[in-house]
């Protein structure tokens, strides 16, 4: 796997919803600087709700490149460009159906530790002029992934991601999502959800009602 891009937002965007004015750092856009990948989120990125998004579980988001095609042709008149999921990282090579969570990654400086997939919300919607995406964004299956950072550091485009170390837990970031949007939950899959100590406990307790 590889950076592609390093992408940021310097400044919120502002719309309407629901006849209020909102705002948003999802529209991200590549930078030639790279990107200092903080304990809980980006440096100098911006971050409006900080319930949602950064923190310790989400302070880094990825995105796989090669999803973009797909896209592409089924939006073809947005002005496309790497960021445009509001990912901070778009990676060459990403696989959310092989990538365990709780896997350590070094992308150049940093070493990050898959967590958790990204779930779309009406901000993504905003971006594409559209809340069909949501819907299309869930059922296509490639979410890309949040990961904590353990050692803080730099990243620039083209650095590797060098697996230092796969999770014991076989639990991929694609089971991970399916889980949450299946109505019927499997207990072998609950079981190995439940048992991953990286992912974040809040999303655990939610999960609890499902055991039988």
């Amino acid at each position: 796997m590889k950076v592609i891009s390093t992408n940021i937002s310097l400044a919120p965007k502002s719309f309407m919803w629901n006849g209020a004015e909102e705002k948003t750092g999802i529209y991200k856009y590549p930078t030639a600087n790279g990107l200092f990948l903080g304990k809980t989120d980006v440096k100098d990125d911006t971050v409006i709700d900080r319930k949602h998004h950064a923190g310790i579980d989400k302070a880094c988001y990825l995105f796989p490149s090669d999803q973009y095609p797909f896209w592409r042709k089924k939006y073809p008149d947005l002005e496309w460009d790497w960021g445009m999921f509001g990912e901070n990282l778009t990676i060459e090579g990403l696989d959310e159906s092989k990538i365990r969570v709780g896997n350590t990654y070094r992308i150049g400086k940093a070493l990050v530790q898959v967590s958790q997939p990204r779930e779309p919300c009406y901000k993504l919607g905003v971006k594409f002029g559209t809340q069909n995406i949501i819907r299309e964004f869930i059922a296509h299956n490639h979410p890309g992934t949040y990961v904590k950072i353990i050692e803080e550091g730099e990243v620039f485009a083209g650095d590797d991601l060098k697996l230092m170390e796969e999770s014991n837990n076989p639990l991929t970031v694609q089971q991970f999502y399916e889980l949450i949007f299946m109505k019927e939950k499997p207990q072998n899959l609950l079981k190995l959800f439940m048992e991953n100590e990286s992912v974040p406990q809040y999303k655990k307790d939610r999960f609890l009602k499902y055991i039988k």
